[in-house]
């Protein structure tokens, strides 16, 4: 199993492609510029099977419609997050770009529960680490040791909480219960910016001192 990071848009957030040795891949979080995904997947000669979403921010959903119907794949998000799609209040769409609206169509699949996911070759935990926003949800590839955080857990820092139905006390208990309890050579996988290890913040993130 590979993965690979592809900062996608004016907010550079990170989308990554999750593939096994058949060419097969999972696409999580396709923030913007899909033409462009498409044709880094062409190239790669990797089809993709479904699109997981950590979060509805609109830097993390710009593509999903763009890429759903390209490759005709279901789309995966946590149903507390059902109606952020196609809000753009809720989205910040609405507050953060000055193009149009983002209205994303209606996910295919919502997320109710922690459960492990089996899909072919590729299983993992899917995880609920609110705080960043309500149905912020992580996904934990135990077997090959990485984590795929959304904007939950960064290299020295930690995602916002002043949104819309941001909570930081929650987020820190996400942290602290769902993310820190992994090995600590976990590899984090984070919405912005660089990689990092569970170890790697337990030891220097600022803003987890006390835990």
């Amino acid at each position: 199993m590979k993965w690979s990071q592809i900062p996608l848009g004016v907010m550079q957030t990170n989308c990554y492609i999750i593939e096994n040795t058949e060419g097969s891949c999972i696409i999580f979080d396709p923030g913007s510029e899909g033409k462009r995904l498409i044709r880094w997947l062409t190239k790669k000669n990797l089809q993709p099977c479904a699109i997981f979403l950590t979060h509805a921010h609109f830097d993390h959903i710009g593509a999903v419609d763009e890429i759903r119907a390209n490759y005709k794949i279901p789309v995966y998000i946590h149903e507390f997050e059902e109606d952020w799609l196609s809000n753009p209040s809720l989205n910040g769409s609405q507050y953060f770009t000055s193009k149009s609206l983002l209205r994303i169509n209606p996910a295919d699949v919502l997320l109710t529960k922690e459960e492990q996911k089996i899909m072919g070759d590729f299983t993992f935990s899917i995880i609920e680490t609110p705080g960043h926003s309500p149905g912020s949800v992580s996904y934990y590839f135990q077997n090959e040791g990485f984590v795929v955080s959304g904007d939950v857990l960064f290299k020295g820092s930690i995602g916002r909480t002043d949104l819309k139905k941001g909570n930081n006390a929650q987020l820190l208990a996400s942290i602290h219960d769902k993310l820190l309890t992994m090995p600590e050579e976990t590899v984090v996988l984070p919405g912005h910016g660089p990689t990092t290890t569970i170890i790697e913040e337990m030891d220097s993130n600022p803003f987890l001192n006390g835990f």
